[in-house]
């Protein structure tokens, strides 16, 4: 079987479960796990901030992020395909009492134009007052689209001005550094909160990190605790964070050559055509067929996709495997679709 469902089904590599056996620990509750420490540091640091905080997930980390900008009934605006609206369960407004206005968008890139349309930082005693805006970066539900730099700061300054606050669902942050060249910290800087994932193309276990000022970081610390989110000796998972940042950063490459040799056989044998994508993500188009029926074919023929939408599938390309597998599953995907 294929499984190109998504890059969150990577299993650790023996060098990293070494490196996690071998980790010093602590109780992180009280902030004393050495491993969860330099993992937060070092993050802090290559992404332009102050301080770290080790989460179980990204959805966490993005709504404690999400929480120090915004006080209950204020707004986050953010495009109408984000991972923050689209798929964490309504955490936003359910714990913190948060609104979400969207931007309409295809491929989840920003256009400041529409950001600065929506911006209503002092909204007066009827309406509902911007208080952040969230960009997400590369994009899901977009296909792993990369959000351009200068697009993002057009939005940072404009926000900035606006005394409006700024997030960055970095999950796949990871995949835009190495697809571009960009450094992390030129993406970081552009914002006041900032999170990335490790458990998907850096193929650690678990773990995500949130990075902000010192003050922001020791006030998601108490939400955390407060959603039930403390952990005691989870160094163990941090070193295989630590291990991830150290092997698996700049291989992101070897995933999004898989993505193209996807794309190219999926074109190759059907008749969607597919932009060679940016990333690892490909999202495909299934024409007349509803998208739970091509994966269920696929799968019949040893390939597994998602759907996100009616008739949409998605394919995301990981460490567990190779770009002649990818090639072979895009083949597989392309007959189904003729079929």
């Amino acid at each position: 079987m294929i499984d190109l469902r998504s890059d969150t089904l990577t299993q650790p590599s023996e060098a990293m479960r070494a490196a996690m056996a071998a980790a010093p620990v602590g109780d992180d509750v009280y902030a004393e796990d050495p491993t969860i420490g330099e993992l937060e540091q070092r993050v802090a640091e290559l992404l332009g901030h102050e301080a770290g905080l080790f989460c179980a997930t990204g959805s966490l980390a993005n709504v404690l992020g999400v929480a120090q900008h915004v006080r209950p009934g204020q707004e986050v605006l953010c495009d109408s395909g984000a991972h923050i609206a689209r798929a964490e369960m309504g955490a936003h407004g359910a714990l913190t009492g948060v609104t979400m206005r969207t931007w309409v968008t295809h491929d989840g890139r920003t256009e400041p134009e529409l950001v600065e349309e929506l911006l209503a930082p002092d909204a007066g005693p009827y309406l509902v007052s911007t208080a952040c805006v969230a960009i997400e970066n590369t994009h899901n539900f977009g296909g792993g689209t990369v959000q351009p730099l200068d697009a993002l700061t057009q939005t940072s300054a404009l926000c900035r001005d606006a005394g409006v606050r700024l997030h960055l669902d970095g999950a796949r942050l990871w995949n835009a550094h190495v697809a571009t060249g960009t450094p992390l910290a030129d993406y970081g800087t552009l914002f006041d909160t900032v999170s990335v994932c490790f458990s998907k193309g850096l193929g650690a276990p678990v773990g995500s990190v949130l990075v902000g000022s010192a003050e922001a970081m020791a006030n998601a610390r108490v939400l955390r605790k407060r959603l039930g989110g403390g952990w005691r000796q989870a160094g163990l998972l941090a070193a295989g964070c630590l291990y991830a940042l150290d092997h698996h950063v700049e291989r992101l490459a070897d995933d999004h050559a898989a993505a193209s040799a996807f794309a190219a056989a999926v074109t190759a044998g059907s008749s969607v055509t597919l932009a060679d994508p940016e990333t690892n993500i490909v999202v495909v188009p299934t024409g007349s067929l509803p998208a739970t029926e091509v994966v269920a074919r696929a799968a019949a023929r040893g390939v597994r996709v998602s759907t996100v939408g009616a008739r949409v599938v998605r394919a995301v390309t990981h460490l567990d495997v190779t770009t002649a597998q990818c090639a072979d599953a895009g083949a597989i995907l392309a007959e189904v679709l003729q079929a």
